[in-house]
C-alpha cells in the first residue's frame, strides 16, 4: 500500500538550497522591497515546505477569482481560499510586471524570498470576506485582516529565502510533508488520520483521535504554530500539553507529533478543506472533523465543515474527512461518549465552555478529570497563575 499522492499530485518545494540561496539573497538587495503582513509571510513559508503544493507563488487573477467564487483555480485544481500578497495602490504603481521584488517579513524585518511579479489586480475586500468567510463583519479575525490589508494583488512565482525562527524554535517537532511522509514509510503505514489543533488536547479531542486510530494505521498530531488571536493560548504552553499527553496515554508507535507554521485564518468550512489538502501533501489520508472545525464565534453552524466536503468530486481531494460527532464525558456511561452512542440528558454530560475553561484556571481551579487530564490541566494552571504575577 502506498501513501496518498500529494495534491495536484508533485511536491512542489519553494526553499532554496545553500548553492541557489547566497546567490539569490545577492540579487534580491537590487530588488524594489515589499514588506509582508504575518499571514502573507506564513503562507509563503507553507509554501517553501512543499505544504501548499501545487502552488509555486501568490494566486493570479484567474485563479484568484475562481478561488473565492467556485473553490478551484484556472486549471481545474481544487483550492478554497486564495493565497495572496497585497500592496498599497501607491506601491503598486512603482512596480512594474515582469519585474522582481524582495519580500521581507513586516514584523521581523527579515528577508525571506523575492517574487517575479507577473500581474497586479485589483479586488473588492467585501466580496472575498463574504464569499471565503461567509461574513462582511469586521468583528471576525479573518475579515479584519483582509480590510486591513493593501488593495491591489501582486501575483507570481515566488523564490523563498527562509523559514522564519520555526526550525530552530521547534527543532525535530518542525515537520515538512517530504519528512512526514518519509516516516510514515519508514513505520510501514498508508492510513494515516491528521489532527488539527490550535487548542490543548482535552478529553474530547483525545477520544476523537483514539477513534481514528482504531481505524488506521496511525495518527499524525498536528498543532498549528503561526499566529493566533488574542486569548489563545501559546505554542510553547501547548507544546508541553501535547507531550505530556503523548507521552503518558498514547502508544508511541502510532503516533506522530509535528508542528507547522500557518496563520489562522478561522474561516470554518472553507479553512477545513485547506486543512485538509495541505494534510494530503504530507501523506495523510484522512483528516479528523469535527464540532466546530476551524470556526470562531457564531459564525458557521457545528457542523458546516462536515458537510462542505460533500460538495467535491472524487477527484478533488484523495484525502477524505473523517467526520466526528459532538463528544463529552457522560456521567451516567461512565465514559467518553457522543452524541451518536449516548442516550443521555446535558445533566449527566461534562461540556465546558473554553470561556467556563478559562475563567475556571484564572481563578486557580482544576478543571475536572473528565474534562482534561490532570497533568495538561498543571501546565495551564502553572501558565495562568504565572499571567497573574
Amino acid at each position: 500500500m502506498k501513501l496518498v499522492p500529494p495534491h495536484g499530485g508533485t511536491l512542489k518545494q519553494l526553499l532554496l538550497d545553500e548553492k541557489q540561496l547566497k546567490n539569490e539573497k545577492e540579487r534580491a538587495k537590487t530588488f524594489p522591497e515589499v514588506r509582508m503582513n504575518s499571514r502573507e509571510t506564513s503562507d509563503l513559508i507553507m509554501m517553501a515546505m512543499g505544504a501548499f503544493s501545487p502552488l509555486e507563488g501568490f494566486m493570479k487573477e484567474n485563479d484568484y477569482f475562481g478561488v473565492i467564487q467556485g473553490m478551484h483555480m484556472a486549471d481545474g485544481t481544487m483550492w478554497p481560499i486564495p493565497i495572496t500578497m497585497s500592496v498599497t495602490k501607491e506601491r503598486a504603481e512603482n512596480i512594474a510586471p515582469g519585474s522582481e521584488i524582495a519580500l521581507f517579513d513586516d514584523e521581523s524585518g527579515e528577508l525571506m524570498g523575492s517574487m517575479t511579479v507577473e500581474e497586479k489586480f485589483s479586488y473588492d475586500k467585501r466580496n472575498e470576506a463574504k464569499l471565503v468567510f461567509r461574513s462582511e463583519d469586521e468583528a471576525h479575525p479573518g475579515v479584519a485582516k483582509i480590510y486591513a490589508q493593501g488593495d491591489v494583488y501582486l501575483a507570481g512565482p515566488v523564490k523563498v529565502f527562509s523559514e522564519g525562527p520555526y526550525p530552530e524554535l521547534y527543532g525535530d517537532c518542525y515537520g515538512r510533508p517530504a519528512e512526514t511522509r518519509k516516516i510514515f514509510e519508514q513505520m510501514g503505514w498508508s492510513t494515516i488520520a491528521a489532527f488539527q489543533t490550535r487548542n490543548p488536547i482535552h478529553r474530547s479531542h483525545e477520544y476523537c483521535t483514539k477513534i481514528a486510530l482504531e481505524v488506521t494505521d496511525g495518527i499524525l498530531i498536528h498543532p498549528l504554530v503561526g499566529k493566533l488571536k488574542a486569548g489563545d493560548i501559546p505554542a510553547d504552553v501547548r507544546m508541553s500539553c501535547y507531550k505530556v499527553l503523548l507521552n503518558n496515554y498514547y502508544p508511541k508507535d502510532r503516533v506522530v507529533l509535528k508542528v507547522y507554521p500557518m496563520e489562522m485564518r478561522y474561516a470554518g468550512p472553507r479553512e477545513a478543506v485547506l486543512h485538509a489538502i495541505f494534510r494530503q501533501n504530507y501523506g495523510c489520508s484522512h483528516l479528523i472533523v469535527g464540532r466546530d472545525h476551524a470556526g470562531v464565534g457564531n459564525y458557521y453552524g457545528p457542523f458546516d465543515a462536515q458537510k462542505i466536503f460533500e460538495e467535491f468530486d472524487q477527484k478533488d481531494l484523495y484525502i477524505k474527512p473523517l467526520n466526528i460527532d459532538w463528544t463529552f464525558w457522560c456521567h451516567k456511561c461512565d465514559g467518553m461518549a457522543s452524541m451518536k452512542t449516548c442516550p443521555h440528558g446535558k445533566e449527566d454530560r461534562v461540556l465546558i465552555s473554553g470561556t467556563k475553561l478559562r475563567e475556571m484556571l484564572e481563578n486557580g481551579e482544576e478543571p475536572p478529570k473528565e474534562f482534561t487530564r490532570p497533568e495538561v490541566a498543571k501546565i495551564l494552571m502553572d501558565y495562568y497563575s504565572a499571567l497573574e504575577k
